[in-house]
């Protein structure tokens, strides 16, 4: 671990690490013994080293990398837990996760594998590629000037993968309520929703997740109320009723690049991209957290740390395997 957090010395995010660790563990159950943050002390010693000099080369040579990573982790924690259920590649008689609707957009696989393939050679058989999404997931968040935790691990890799059942992801177009049910199905509560939430601070997305807001949204609005009028005006120039750009889209925040709390503040000023993320403005069961983090980025960091763990520990099994190439079963 020492290796990898001198990688991340500036004073805020040393100071940010220590008050996550101590919060994390406060909150994760000791029962929870299957998960531990030295699980690789002794097996595999610079798994984390091996992962992130991965995950940042990777980084370096296509931006669009972190966001992807943190993206694919939330996508595969919220199915079947976290077991890697999502790297899996369909077969002749299965259509896997990866090929499931919400997932067609999931990027950047070969980072993980490429991660795999040297602790193959390094480890062989040790790391999960379910801990290995989650250590990457972890390491973008941090490279991207957000807060950096101790990631618990021991995960175990899962050996089914269905494409009907991301139809339980999360939608952009989803309101507050069908939100916290979501969550709370996976023991997350409403701070954690809107905590990891934040995590779109990090992305872009294409007009297809966002326009409907845009174009006859009712019979009574043309235009989603909820959204700033010249924000709104902005969003149909880049998305225009009959778009033929399939590229175009808006950045998720305006500072797309960085992890920070500037995706709050927009929120706030009605500059939600997707309905979903506008919603947690407009329910007064989510407005006080947004504006908590919106004026205060350490308790943002603070709380989504925590949330990330909690989300990294949904659905671990004990009874799974450590897949050698995570797109097959062994």
């Amino acid at each position: 671990m020492a290796k990898l957090s001198i990688s991340f010395s500036q004073s805020k995010m040393i100071m940010s690490t220590i008050v996550a660790y101590i919060l994390i563990l406060s909150v994760v159950p000791f029962s929870e013994a299957v998960l531990s943050a030295h699980y690789y002390d002794q097996t595999c010693p610079h798994a984390e080293n091996i992962i992130y000099q991965t995950v940042r080369n990777a980084s370096i040579y296509d931006p669009k990398v972190p966001a992807r990573l943190l993206r694919m982790f939330f996508h595969d924690c919220f199915i079947r837990g976290c077991d890697a259920s999502l790297l899996l590649d369909s077969t002749a008689g299965n259509k896997a996760e990866k090929d499931g609707p919400p997932n067609i957009s999931v990027r950047s696989f070969y980072v993980i594998d490429d991660a795999k393939t040297k602790l193959e050679k390094a480890c062989p058989h040790t790391v999960s590629c379910a801990d290995v999404i989650a250590i990457a997931a972890r390491d973008v968040v941090a490279m991207s000037q957000g807060p950096w935790w101790n990631v618990l691990k021991g995960r175990k890799d899962g050996r089914v993968s269905l494409a009907n059942e991301t139809i339980n992801l999360p939608s952009p177009f989803s309101n507050t309520s069908t939100l916290i049910k979501s969550f709370a199905k996976r023991g997350l509560g409403v701070k954690d929703l809107v905590a990891l939430s934040g995590g779109h601070t990090l992305g872009f997305s294409h007009c297809s997740s966002f326009s409907a807001r845009l174009h006859n949204f009712s019979t009574e609005n043309f235009s989603d109320p909820s959204i700033n009028s010249e924000f709104a005006m902005n969003l149909k120039k880049k998305c225009p009723i009959h778009n033929k750009d399939h590229n175009a889209g808006e950045f998720l925040d305006s500072t797309s690049s960085t992890f920070d709390n500037d995706y709050y503040k927009r929120i706030t000023m009605g500059k939600g991209v997707f309905g979903s993320d506008q919603a947690l403005y407009e329910d007064q069961r989510t407005r006080s957290i947004v504006d908590s983090f919106a004026k205060d980025m350490n308790l943002f960091f603070r709380e989504f740390a925590i949330s990330m763990v909690k989300l990294g520990n949904v659905g671990v099994i004990e009874n799974g395997e450590i897949r050698v190439k995570c797109s097959i079963v062994n």
